[in-house]
């Protein structure tokens, strides 16, 4: 996957913007992170992965995910997305868009079976 294709799955989504984060491409929520490429260029740093799931994927799956010492107490997960597939992404990044945009955004959404 690269970062064009993760704005294609969630661009779509309400309240969803381009933006930018410390210098690199971001998609945003009502002005908060969703997700952005990370400085290296070859991973995504994506919040809101609880730190007893993120090791679990890190254990399971160390070469897709991984994190640093610098996001080892906060709930983000790096991804390798060069191996990511759609179908171990997109739930992610769905969850997380749901906890950031507005109730009604989520219910509209929700009630036009998507």
């Amino acid at each position: 996957m690269t970062f064009d294709d993760i704005r294609h799955i969630a661009l779509p989504w309400p309240e969803v913007e381009d933006g930018s984060s410390y210098g690199t491409p971001a998609l945003k929520v009502r002005e908060k992170m969703l997700v952005r490429l990370k400085e290296d260029g070859d991973s995504l740093v994506m919040p809101g992965v609880p730190p007893d799931e993120r090791d679990m994927l890190v254990e399971t799956q160390p070469k897709l995910f991984y994190f640093t010492d610098h996001y080892r107490d906060y709930p983000i997960v790096l991804i390798r997305h060069a191996k990511a597939k759609r179908q171990t992404v997109e739930p992610l990044l769905r969850r997380h868009w749901r906890s950031l945009a507005s109730k009604k955004a989520v219910r509209d959404y929700d009630a036009i079976g998507q």
